[in-house]
């Protein structure tokens, strides 16, 4: 895990990464404060990657929770330096995910949203799919979609080229799509979304064609995507992604210039088998945050039906330590750019052992709401096998974000332990030699 990785011409100086999680940082004037505020504890603690999370690419709209930062104005974006100069300051490299929610988009779920915003319409790959609309009919979403023509298409595209390149004027040093998790990506991958008869019926089109506006508006910037596998699909849900279709969309896009993959297997929504882990229910009962369900999800009624709905997920999709390793695993035979691992990782051991044979780097995402300088603990020569993550993946986290709380650990068993961990001097990094964090050491 010690070990550098190269990505895209990018050195990592080791195997460990923050994944993306939902900052909520918005775009006031304190945004990049926030931001760098944190995403800063994991690259002092030695992490080698840290990625921020998904980023919207257009406005207005788009966002699939409350708080969401977008890189559209270019004043804006120039103050992101501020983060990606603290980052780069402990040897670490910075990428932002960019992102567009599509059907996914607060206008769909967030009843106070919808009424504040009525004229938004959602951007969508194809007319909704017959499931979502029954939904709609029942009032649980609320679909006005706009599908895109061929040309709103390229131009969508541009957009993320835009971002992209003022992402990287400011500094940062990846560019990683949000190509999954019901994201507008993943609707162009999927089948259970796609039905178009023109060139972008072929999903990985469109990836391709963001691919370009990259490299055209933002240079030589690596460039990184998630690649979704529907593998826990309801049933009945015949047309979607199965791992052999993920496999080849992966083989395609390294061929294609891509210069690292993140496959994750998922459902064809947006529900508990990202996350997994336990029903939340510290967070659901949390008095401080029933009206902002309610306003979320346009009465109280409904929210409780929305926990329902929670509980249920959480018992369907066990919690399945590094879930995505298999799929990582077979695309990584048939790829020849690194492949990053996430999803249920928690212990050194466990790392040790997918490391140069299921992915090339490995990341974690909920643990660093609970320690949010976790790398100290894991990286390291001479670090246990069974050392692991506090978090307990109970979701606490989470759910409240949809009320536009930021993410941070509720959960007081896991914060006692995070907090007798940093009294005993387990987040106590040494610094990195020189030779380690690229700087001079004559200097």
């Amino acid at each position: 895990m010690d070990d550098p990785l190269e990505l895209g011409g990018v050195t990592l100086r080791n195997r460990l990464y923050r994944a993306p999680l939902l900052e909520c940082a918005g775009n006031g004037p304190d945004a990049a404060e926030t931001l760098a505020a944190e995403l800063e504890p994991a690259a002092r603690a030695g992490a080698g990657l840290i990625c921020q999370g998904a980023t919207i690419v257009r406005e207005p709209g788009g966002c699939a929770a409350p708080n969401m930062t977008y890189v559209t104005d270019p004043a804006f974006a120039a103050s992101l330096s501020t983060v990606t100069d603290r980052i780069h300051e402990h040897g670490s490299a910075i990428a932002i995910q960019l992102e567009y929610g599509g059907l996914r988009s607060m206008e769909t779920w967030h009843a106070g949203y919808r009424q504040e915003h009525p004229d938004l319409q959602q951007l969508a790959v194809s007319r909704p799919p017959r499931l979502l609309r029954l939904l709609d009919g029942l009032g649980f979403l609320d679909y006005d979609a706009h599908v895109l023509s061929t040309d709103e298409v390229y131009d969508l595209a541009a957009d993320f080229g835009r971002s992209a390149a003022m992402a990287t004027d400011a500094g940062y040093d990846i560019i990683h799509l949000a190509g999954a998790n019901m994201g507008i990506i993943h609707q162009f991958l999927s089948p259970f979304y796609n039905r178009r008869d023109d060139e972008f019926g072929d999903g990985v089109r469109f990836l391709e064609v963001v691919y370009d506006e990259i490299r055209e508006q933002a240079g030589d910037v690596p460039v990184m995507t998630k690649v979704p596998a529907e593998t826990s699909a309801p049933p009945g849900v015949r047309r979607h992604l199965t791992e052999g279709d993920t496999v080849d969309i992966c083989r395609r896009l390294v061929d294609y210039g891509y210069d690292a993959l993140v496959p994750v297997s998922g459902s064809v929504f947006w529900d508990a088998s990202i996350v997994r882990g336990s029903y939340p229910d510290r967070a659901w009962s949390d008095e401080q945050y029933r009206e902002g369900y309610a306003a979320a999800f346009g009465g109280p009624l409904r929210a409780r039906l929305v926990a329902l709905g929670n509980r249920i997920e959480a018992a369907w999709y066990d919690f399945d330590p590094a879930w995505n390793e298999r799929l990582c695993r077979r695309v990584r035979d048939v790829v020849s750019v690194p492949v990053l691992c996430e999803g249920g990782i928690r212990e050194r051991g466990h790392i040790d052992r997918l490391l140069g044979d299921a992915c090339d780097a490995v990341g974690m995402a909920r643990p660093f709401y609970a320690e949010p300088e976790l790398p100290a603990r894991l990286l390291g020569r001479d670090v246990a096998d069974d050392t692991r993550a506090v978090c307990e993946s109970c979701n606490n986290c989470a759910v409240p974000q949809v009320t536009g709380a930021g993410g941070v650990c509720r959960t007081p068993s896991v914060l006692r332990a995070a907090g007798t961990l940093k009294k005993e001097g387990a987040y106590n990094r040494p610094p990195e030699p020189p030779e380690a964090d690229g700087s001079d050491p004559e200097r």
